[in-house]
């Protein structure tokens, strides 16, 4: 089915990939904004946050920030969070820094994430900075215990800056009590929304021609359709897409219209 509507289209490779290379991320206002937060709260040194729903391309956009940090003079350090407790995102930020894991106490764990810290701020000259995806799944005692791994030398230093991205829940989470000493350090929030009816035209179009066409293949009652269908959710605008382009050309159509949208929503949720 997927060989038959890419040469139907003339697509030179899949349309509407959930992992875009970096140099063919669309660069929308609300990424824009997303590296505007991320360089200031590096530059501070504080930690910055990143929310949106589902699909809104946060983990997108933290990628597309990131890139841009120079190897030789940032280190950035990505974990993806889990329900369970601090010992694990421990565990999981040190397998990042490349070291051995196995240990049970909170101390020794922390003690070997600063010394590597310390390590790599003092003698390699680097920049380190921890951005933490998925963070509204962390539990609430986790936030309570957070910020104390990014202070260094009487929270004289800062030497870890940290970026937290998550759904809107995340934002609950940080205004529990046990959370406030992380949250009043936080210098910076993006959050990211869907885009309206002009960018959902502009975004389909971008990703026709990564695939190598030119030929704007969406009517407009189809684009009208993604949109209100996707909510402007970028993820849920490529399933759609798609599914919208395999049942045109099963249907030998050369444009995709609504009723294309409507069939391809019927595969997905």
């Amino acid at each position: 089915m997927t060989e038959s509507y890419r040469n139907y289209f003339g697509f030179q490779r899949e349309p509407f990939r959930s992992d875009p290379d970096l140099k063919d991320i669309l660069e929308t206002e609300q990424i824009k904004g997303v590296c505007h937060r991320f360089d200031y709260a590096l530059r501070l040194g504080a930690p910055a946050l990143v929310t949106g729903e589902i699909g809104s391309g946060k983990s997108t956009a933290l990628r597309y920030a990131a890139a841009k940090l120079h190897p030789a003079e940032y280190r950035y350090l990505w974990i993806t969070a889990v329900s369970g407790s601090i010992l694990e995102i421990y565990r999981l930020l040190l397998a990042e820094l490349g070291m051995e894991t196995a240990s049970h106490s909170r101390a020794t764990l922390v003690r070997r994430i600063k010394k590597e810290i310390i390590h790599l701020v003092s003698e390699k000259k680097m920049k380190v900075v921890l951005l933490i995806d998925e963070a509204s799944l962390l539990r609430l005692e986790v936030f309570a215990e957070l910020h104390t791994l990014c202070q260094f030398e009487q929270d004289s230093k800062a030497w870890l800056p940290l970026v937290l991205a998550g759904q809107g829940s995340l934002i609950d989470k940080l205004k529990y009590p046990g959370s406030r000493p992380l949250a009043s350090r936080i210098v910076a929030r993006a959050h990211l929304e869907g885009v309206d009816r002009t960018g959902m035209e502009a975004y389909l179009m971008h990703h026709l021609r990564l695939a190598g066409v030119e030929t704007p293949f969406f009517d407009d009652t189809a684009v009208t359709a993604i949109h209100q269908g996707s909510g402007g959710l970028l993820r849920s605008a490529n399933h759609l897409a798609r599914g919208a382009l395999i049942a045109a050309a099963q249907a030998k159509c050369t444009s995709v219209t609504a009723e294309h949208v409507r069939l391809a929503a019927t595969e997905i949720f």
